[in-house]
């Protein structure tokens, strides 16, 4: 199985589309979650690159992921 090397996200007021590609650039999975559905699945994801698009929703959720990024394990 290919190992995912980014995901994008499409910001949304309650849901949000993921896209994940492994390092050709091919789609591995779609997935459509909550925030708290999406905290908790990075929460426990392999480091990878995140890009989502930029606006004031997206500050505060990349605070959110980055937090989770540097919780001790």
């Amino acid at each position: 199985m290919s190992e995912v090397t980014l995901i994008g996200i499409d910001l949304g007021k309650h849901v949000f589309h993921l896209h994940a590609q492994d390092r050709g650039g091919h789609e591995l999975w779609r997935k459509k979650l909550t925030r708290k559905q999406l905290l908790l699945l990075m929460s426990n994801f392999p480091s990878c690159t995140l890009v989502m698009e930029a606006c004031a929703g997206s500050h505060c959720l990349a605070r959110e992921l980055q937090a989770l990024a540097t919780k001790p394990s």
